[in-house]
């Protein structure tokens, strides 16, 4: 796809993802790669801009990931971000110390405003930091353009070299003029104009898949979600009929959620393609059985998708390729560069090495969320669809703590139906980013009625947030936490306690495994 470029090396920084997605905000397409990318294949990819991520080193450390001095002399504007920063001031011959005073949290800066980079950003504003490293003083050729009581360089820039640094993050929502400091650096100092937007990127896909698959035949793996349903869809209107989607009912779904799905996108939907669903719960919770450990359930439910696929594909005939609704935080967060895994997901690290199919088709690998909702706005899709709850590829599977049973999987079906049922009663639902309940692995004392319980836990999880890359745990009045509580200690057998989970993302992430 031909569009501007701004691409972020990744120094192990856990905002890698939300730097990108508020440079696609300002309708500027952005990539995030390992640190260790060549500067041949930089030159390659004919980038508009560089940003550099932070990250938990110190630059000065002999293992401390950095790239090569001559990246800086590519003539391609860079904005170090934190450790990113203190990568071009060490590159650049200046110095980076331990701070006498570490910086966390929300910080006062004063800035320069005759800095590009500033332009338009008050004169004093608020930013994030998290730095226990410091640049004492600007490297030769650099010029201070923001500082605070304890940081002398908040921010320094070489405008002929076209090198940009700040101590802080600008793509953290506490950062009150973070957004508007990414916008001038993408625009008035990348000289980009901003080509990115939803209804080129559908359109192209959908001629490029049409050219890539021909007269082949196209598997999709169709869970019910919302990114498999988009790229479902997507698949349809490029290639119509040659398109069959595989609904695989594992037993790991909300409650009717299979029922819910078939009426979507079976004989009496609305869409031009071949369903199937399968009804293999049995087989699932046999594979799961006497599994604890969240990436194993996540390999095997992962390994069963590809296996189902295999079998059914059999029986259709010869399938060239396989779809599955791969996203961007998905890859990501299964590794990148010096990046941590946070976990592995079933379309990413859970694919088998050997798939008998030509090719996986992964049409929004490339999407954020959000992107995704709005491509599937631009396709057509019923609202109702496109902002249905998330819901993870191995499904309730990573929503009970410990070993996954069919009893286990009534009583989480069962609870979430009525928290999702009360918090829609109360208006809510529009609002939240997502919201869901779990079962923990825990067992507790309780009296109900004159009877002694020794009975389940259940937690329930609400967040808000934008683009699920970081979160803020919901404040749900207690008066409806409370009804939604007594409803489910009541209605559903087997529980006697229900927690709210108070912890945003990071420290934890959305779903609990």
């Amino acid at each position: 796809m031909d569009k501007e470029l701004v691409i972020v090396l990744d120094f192990g920084g856990q905002y890698n993802q939300l730097i990108a997605r508020r440079v696609r905000e300002c309708s500027v397409y952005c990539e995030v790669h390992p640190y260790t990318l060549s500067l041949e294949e930089i030159k390659e990819m004919n980038p508009k801009g560089i940003i550099f991520t932070g990250g938990p080193d110190s630059v000065y450390s002999e293992k401390s990931p950095r790239c090569t001095k001559e990246l800086l002399e590519l003539d391609i504007p860079i904005l170090g971000i934190c450790y990113g920063a203190q990568v071009i001031a060490y590159l650049s011959g200046g110095k980076v110390e331990t701070a006498p005073v570490s910086e966390y949290g929300k910080t006062e800066v004063e800035t320069d405003n005759t800095s590009v980079l500033f332009r338009n950003v008050s004169k004093k504003t608020v930013t994030w930091m998290s730095h226990t490293d410091y640049i004492p003083e600007p490297p030769a050729g650099f010029r201070i353009c923001a500082s605070t009581s304890v940081c002398p360089v908040a921010a320094m820039e070489c405008v002929e070299r076209k090198l940009y640094a700040v101590q802080f993050h600008p793509e953290v929502m506490h950062t009150k003029e973070g957004k508007k400091m990414l916008s001038n650096f993408v625009y008035d100092i990348c000289g980009c104009n901003g080509d990115w937007k939803m209804s080129s990127f559908v359109d192209e896909t959908v001629k490029s898949i049409r050219e890539k698959v021909g007269n082949g035949k196209v598997l999709c793996a169709l869970s019910g979600g919302v990114d498999s349903s988009v790229a479902a869809v997507l698949l349809s209107k490029a290639v119509g009929r040659q398109l069959t989607c595989v609904f695989v009912d594992h037993g790991l779904l909300r409650k009717n959620e299979g029922d819910e799905v078939e009426a979507v996108f079976g004989p009496e939907g609305p869409y031009d393609l071949n369903f199937i669903r399968v009804n293999c719960q049995e087989r699932f919770y046999a594979k799961l059985k006497g599994i604890t450990e969240p990436e194993k359930k996540r390999k095997i439910i992962g390994e069963e998708f590809i296996r189902v696929f295999e079998e059914e594909a059999k029986k259709i005939g010869v399938v060239d390729y396989l779809v599955q609704g791969t996203i961007y935080p998905d890859v990501i967060e299964s590794g990148l560069g010096n990046s941590a895994v946070i976990k592995s997901h079933h379309n990413v690290g859970g694919l088998p090495d050997c798939v008998d199919f030509k090719e996986i088709i992964e049409p929004l690998r490339m999407l954020f969320k959000d992107e995704v909702r709005k491509a599937g706005l631009e396709l057509g899709i019923p609202e109702h669809l496109v902002f249905r709850q998330p819901f993870p590829g191995p499904g309730l599977g990573i929503r009970i703590i410990g070993e996954v049973t069919s009893g286990k999987c009534y009583i989480v079906q069962e609870a979430d139906a009525i928290y999702r049922d009360e918090i829609a009663k109360a208006g809510l639902d529009k609002n939240l980013g997502q919201y869901f309940a779990a079962l923990t692995n825990m067992q507790s004392v309780g009296v109900m009625g004159d009877d002694r319980t020794y009975d389940y836990a259940i937690a329930l999880r609400a967040v808000n947030t934008s683009d699920f890359m970081t979160a803020e745990f919901a404040q749900i009045p207690w008066e409806v936490l409370g009804k939604i509580a007594s409803r489910i200690v009541n209605e559903v057998k087997g529980v006697n306690r229900v927690l709210y989970d108070c912890t945003g993302k990071p420290p934890a992430t959305i779903e609990f495994e």
